[in-house]
């Protein structure tokens, strides 16, 4: 009979934040597969725990899902944790999963923090309707152009988002976006946790300047008003922008401007019209 897996959500900070459950599954199982053993380490010790610990990341995840989906079809049981919060979200798991629901294993969450989730219900804005993007892109380029993709949503939008970043997103945020309410969460259950609230260009002004960022955070963004003209998504600016992070991923220029013409609903005459109104 095959074993199990667990996924164990973890502390994304204050190590009282894991449940009586996810303690009792770290010490039954025959090991723990963990993004890094040192920080997992910090955790069990602190409660105890001995299970013997793997290391589980982006870097090793086909070779470490391969040996712990024998140990699963060998009847043992394995619990993956990321460094904080819930593992697979934003992080390695998906393979392990797929793999072990292939061998017939039982796959078993064990809920607890997300620090997207904790972001949202303490930000003050909507929670009926949001979508969770996980990371902007890093170059300015493509991340205007993932802005530009859920503009329309009728939804709160989060994003993760590093400190050294999270002033230049705002700003191309507002570009993108329009003027809209926003939070930028950091530190959550930390010493220094703090939720910033207001509009985004409030925020990308304070988050601009040098040394205002620190810590891990979460972007959260308003949907647009009743009403409210997209700012700048179908622009010409933003075309070209899009162009260029589609010709980034490979695609000749003119496969990109069809591709944009398609995405924004425009001619492809209109759209090239428009990139070079862009470029100039």
């Amino acid at each position: 009979m095959a074993g199990t897996l667990y996924l164990v959500a973890t502390p994304i900070g204050n190590l009282e934040d894991i449940t009586h459950r996810a303690l009792r599954v770290l010490s039954e199982v025959d090991v723990v597969a963990c993004e890094d053993t040192r920080r997992t380490r910090v955790l069990l010790n602190h409660y105890g725990i001995k299970t013997k610990t793997v290391s589980y990341h982006e870097h090793n995840e086909r070779e470490r899902a391969e040996h712990l989906g024998e140990m699963l079809g060998d009847g043992r049981s394995v619990a993956v944790v990321s460094d904080a919060g819930t593992p697979g979200i934003s992080d390695p798991g998906f393979r392990l999963v797929n793999d072990a629901v292939r061998r017939g294993a039982r796959v078993v969450p064990i809920p607890g923090p997300a620090a997207f989730v904790s972001a949202l219900v303490a930000s003050g804005l909507p929670t009926d309707q949001f979508f969770f993007g996980g990371f902007l892109p890093a170059r300015s380029a493509e991340r205007r152009a993932r802005l530009a993709q859920v503009r329309a949503l009728d939804s709160t939008l989060i994003f993760y988002e590093a400190p050294h970043r999270i002033g230049q997103a705002l700003a191309d945020a507002r570009e993108i976006l329009g003027e809209r309410e926003a939070a930028v969460a950091r530190e959550l259950t930390k010493l220094h946790e703090e939720i910033a609230r207001g509009r985004l260009s409030d925020l990308a002004e304070r988050f601009g300047r040098e040394g205002a960022a620190r810590g891990e955070m979460v972007l959260l963004i308003d949907r647009a008003a009743a009403g409210q003209e997209a700012a700048a998504g179908d622009s010409e600016a933003d075309i070209a922008a899009r162009v260029a992070a589609l010709e980034a991923e490979g695609l000749d220029n003119r496969a990109a401007l069809k591709r944009v013409a398609r995405e924004l609903g425009l001619t492809r005459s209109e759209a090239y019209r428009r990139l070079v109104r862009g470029k100039k």
